[in-house]
């Protein structure tokens, strides 16, 4: 195909870092407009759940809060061509709360009200509350919401939540602008890893539970608000779909799946998940292409195309094409696992990208070849926890920053998850596209863009990586 030969990459670490459905249970609740927080919640809460009931009843510090439209002054509501930064939040603002209260080990409505709503009390934010039933109900949720009532829509739940939430906004008719809705992430499922992310960026200790919750709602309270960037995905059966986290095959996708049986054992089950997988370890035979970062910026990108509905993605082809002739192409061989991470955390305490945040359009690109021993993957996962597992220098871990990939299984064996949700497909590709969605933040830069760089030093940055230290 005229490809590009293999040429792994070591990491360098970067210094910056309408209407409702009414069937919906929701509690409106505050801290927002200068009112004092002495009347009782709304009865009327539209909710079976008990908890939920004697919750809001008890919750006498807590006012009704108006669930009208509010207007404001003009405000910008798009990003520009750059991804600079947008006005943060206003204040006092409202906010829907979307949260999954069977996620993680099954505390997130108590969590929500021990350690979530006194701190927006505190920072003048009201909101209302709206709990999910079923799976895929926050995604039919923002296709049909007003957009307009809210400041920003905050998902409280794991990150199969918030993959919902953006699926949802990019399938409206005014995917342009349901997408500028500011978003925020308050970790209480399993993995947890959009939160850790930006409790990292944010310059915080690496931290779990009720402190991370309590560290991204602090983030809330801030108002900040940050650029990120949107994984587009394409699939052998024509499915399109969006990431905002990770696709992930072979390894790690299973430990994901499988352990949700373990649910119930919060973040311990990807450990327990873990171990299981390592003492029947399989491999996954497929082929593996990818865009460079260092090779777009060298070439520069291509003017953006745009699409009836959706973004065009400019830099793949039809999966039934060959991959353009500029990119690397892995030859066919044995795999444990492949991982696209948009990120630095694939969990809460795995700590997987320590090499620094990516340039904007962007994304992490790991894979490990099959041969590595069993000994070996237990230890990479246990130094990940504390981002050490590239100190290593294992052979048969490869690591390059990506614009965009293409990956197709040749055995049938594994499956695809995408945000930790199951994707069947016989082959998937897929894009960045940068600065493409607002979040609430610690940090209000983008990373830096991907530019066309000098090319005399590419080959230095080229390089295998070392054998691994034993």
């Amino acid at each position: 195909m005229g490809a590009a030969a293999e040429t792994p990459q070591q990491g360098v670490r970067d210094p910056a870092t309408a209407g409702n459905d009414t069937g919906a249970p929701r509690a409106t609740a505050t801290g927002g407009e200068g009112e004092p927080h002495s009347r009782h919640q709304d009865a009327r809460l539209g909710s079976t759940d008990k908890e939920l009931k004697s919750r809001a009843t008890a919750a006498d510090s807590v006012r009704t809060a108006s669930g009208t439209p509010r207007q404001r002054g003009p405000r910008a509501e798009v990003m520009d061509a750059a991804g600079g930064s947008r006005n943060p939040l206003p204040r006092p603002c409202h906010v829907l709360v979307l949260l999954n209260p069977r996620g993680g080990k099954g505390k997130a409505l108590q969590l929500f009200w021990s350690h979530v709503q006194p701190l927006l009390a505190q920072a003048d934010v009201s909101f209302t509350l709206m709990l999910t039933e079923r799976r895929n109900h926050a995604r039919e949720l923002v296709r049909a919401e007003d957009l307009r009532r809210w400041d920003a829509l905050v998902v409280m739940s794991g990150d199969g939540l918030i993959h919902e939430v953006v699926n949802g906004l990019m399938e409206r008719p005014d995917w342009e602008t349901a997408i500028q809705k500011p978003l925020c992430s308050l970790p209480a499922g399993s993995g947890n890893a959009m939160a850790a992310s930006l409790n990292h960026y944010a310059g915080y200790e690496q931290v779990t539970n009720e402190d991370l919750l309590t560290n991204c709602t602090q983030l809330l309270c801030r108002r900040l608000l940050a650029p990120m960037d949107l994984l587009s995905l394409q699939t052998a059966c024509g499915q399109r779909l969006f990431s905002v986290l990770s696709l992930a095959w072979g390894f790690i996708a299973d430990v994901d799946l499988e352990s949700e049986k373990f649910r119930r054992l919060g973040e311990m089950r990807f450990t327990l998940g873990t171990c299981l997988r390592l003492v029947a370890l399989r491999t996954y035979r497929g082929s593996l292409a990818y865009l460079p970062a260092e090779t777009l910026a060298s070439r520069g990108a291509p003017s953006p195309a745009r699409a009836p509905q959706g973004p065009a993605d400019t830099h793949v082809v039809p999966l039934e094409q060959p991959v353009p002739p500029h990119w690397t192409v892995v030859p066919e061989q044995d795999f444990v696992l492949v991982l696209a991470l948009l990120h630095s955390h694939l969990a809460s305490e795995l700590f997987t990208a320590p090499m620094g945040r990516c340039s904007a359009g962007a994304m992490h690109l790991f894979y490990v070849r099959a041969g590595v021993s069993r000994a070996t993957l237990l230890r990479l996962f246990l130094a990940m926890e504390k981002g050490r597992h590239m100190e290593y220098h294992c052979p048969h871990l490869v690591y390059v920053p990506v614009v965009a990939f293409r990956l197709e299984p040749k055995d049938g064996k594994g499956v695809f998850a995408v945000d930790g949700e199951l994707l069947i497909s016989g082959a998937v590709q897929g894009q960045v596209l940068p600065n493409y969605f607002w979040m609430v933040s610690g940090c209000t830069e983008s990373p830096p863009s991907l530019k066309p760089q000098p090319s005399p030093r590419r080959k230095s940055q080229q390089r295998t990586p070392p054998a691994e230290r034993r």
